[in-house]
């Protein structure tokens, strides 16, 4: 069965607002069961969710077309489904007579597409009556145990884990998919790569000039002070790149409680508080979130509720955040950066105001529209070449690399993780353990000032195995491997 995955626009009622959605259209038209099961979940599935559910039904489609006699069940072609999720259709020899050509895929990738199938069918049953894929069953004594292990792992975790039903777990846990899936690997975390602190004056004085204007004794015409700001924002106050975006020009003040320096609020993106004015028909301020505000005052909408291909899209994380008013302070560290900032915020709005933009948006273009994180990508770029960096993920020279940096520069002042988590503003203790988790040469580093530590304590069980002290060298290490300067390891004990 022959399919495509297009975007349709669907208006649901008589306010005339669209959704745009992708749809799966075979020979025989469109998927009506997946087009109503996106639209009753809307509010539960990302854009991101939303796209795994297609590849994934498209993908379970192809699959019953090139497989559909093989299986006499359902049960029976998804098990066998999945297992060519796992392995991939292609044989030793290069052939795949199904015509599929899959490559093998990970067991993390395996079990999002499998969970979202699972939820789909499970909604079909009760909907429409279909037989489920995946049916659940009861769960054996062994999957009891582990789902137990891991419901308390995720209670002690949680800040409101109190709060946690053991009764909903006990039903949950009673229960398990007839198609089981591989477990992923563990993976220790993996030490962040971030942007090198020698060299971030480099990057802002050096990196971000503007083309022709480099000789120029006004700062504000040899600088690009838009990009120097954001970068700023994530490498001393540590947002995430999508972060500084959101802001508007009314969420930067001075701070009085730290004369010089700039208090930075960054809003969330449509429950934030808006700023007060916006007025109604009698001239009155209308208190509202920022969502309404964007809309009645702009015609806009949050940068969130834009497709991710939208140059206005930006992404929200999800943050802890410092107040009802929906914000999160930031936090600078240096001290000095902060008052840097506010002297260059101040240069910038300058030339902003000039440009006249018809939105609240503080990053600009040239030509006034809001700045997008594509525009800032290519230009972080361009500026660490200037420097001579090669801007990439592995070295920390991408924007990533800057709250990395951050994070990096909090855990070297051994602050307490409580207050590592409020400057992050992570919503788990645990999510800042990828900054201090050490890095191969730290470890190794660490391992050799304890065996210097242990030598000059002379406990010899942290340096040679007791065969070898037991023994003579020239019994057991004939090559003289063992040999060296030190005497102190060739003494017998």
């Amino acid at each position: 069965m022959t399919h495509t995955v297009a975007y349709y626009k669907v208006v649901r009622d008589n306010t005339g607002l669209l959704e745009e959605i992708p749809v799966i259209i075979t020979e025989f038209g469109p998927l009506p069961p997946l087009i109503h099961y996106i639209l009753k979940h809307r509010h539960m599935l990302s854009e991101s969710n939303t796209n795994k559910l297609v590849q994934a039904v498209s993908l379970l489609i192809d699959y019953m077309e090139a497989n559909h006699r093989a299986f006499d069940t359902p049960n029976d072609l998804f098990n066998t489904f999945v297992q060519r999720l796992y392995s991939g259709t292609v044989g030793l020899d290069g052939n795949d007579p199904s015509d599929l050509y899959w490559d093998a895929r990970s067991p993390a990738v395996v079990r999002v597409l499998v969970n979202h199938l699972s939820k789909f069918s499970d909604w079909m049953a009760e909907e429409h009556g279909t037989k489920q894929l995946n049916p659940w069953r009861q769960a054996t004594r062994a999957e009891e145990q582990l789902a137990w292990a891991a419901w308390q792992h995720q209670r002690n975790r949680a800040f409101l884990g109190h709060t946690m039903s053991v009764d909903v777990a006990a039903l949950k846990i009673s229960r398990a998919r007839t198609t089981l899936l591989k477990k992923s690997p563990v993976i220790d975390h993996e030490p962040v790569k971030f942007f090198p602190a020698d060299r971030m004056v480099d990057l802002l004085f050096k990196g971000f000039i503007v083309p022709g204007k480099q000789k120029s004794p006004r700062i504000e015409e040899r600088l690009n002070l838009r990009d120097i700001l954001i970068t700023m924002l994530m490498h001393y106050g540590g947002l995430r790149m999508s972060e500084p975006f959101h802001l508007y020009i009314h969420d930067v003040i001075h701070d009085d409680t730290a004369p010089g320096s700039a208090l930075v609020k960054v809003y969330h993106p449509s429950l934030g508080q808006a700023p007060a004015d916006l007025r109604d028909a009698k001239g009155k301020p209308v208190a509202c979130e920022r969502a309404t505000y964007l809309r009645d005052k702009y015609g806009l909408l949050p940068r969130t509720d834009y497709k991710s291909t939208h140059t206005l899209h930006a992404g929200w994380k999800g943050n802890t955040l410092d107040s009802k008013q929906h914000f999160m302070h930031v936090h600078w560290a240096l001290r000095w950066a902060g008052e840097l900032f506010w002297k260059l915020w101040v240069f910038y709005m300058a030339q902003r105001d000039r440009l006249k933009p018809d939105h609240p948006y503080a990053f600009v273009t040239r030509t006034g529209k809001p700045y997008s994180i594509d525009a800032f990508e290519d230009a972080h770029a361009k500026a660490v070449k200037r420097i001579r960096l090669v801007p990439a993920k592995a070295l920390g020279t991408t924007p990533h690399g800057h709250r990395h940096a951050y994070g990096q520069r909090l855990s070297d002042l051994s602050l307490d993780a409580i207050f590592l988590k409020k400057a992050l503003h992570h919503k788990s203790l645990e999510s800042q353990a990828v900054y201090t988790e050490p890095d191969r040469v730290k470890l190794n580093r660490a391992i050799d000032a304890a065996l210097a530590h242990a030598e000059a304590a002379e406990d010899s069980s942290a340096l040679l195995p007791p065969d070898f002290l037991a023994y003579g060298f020239e019994d057991v290490d004939p090559l003289g491997l063992f040999s060296g300067p030190n005497p102190r390891l060739l003494r017998r004990r």
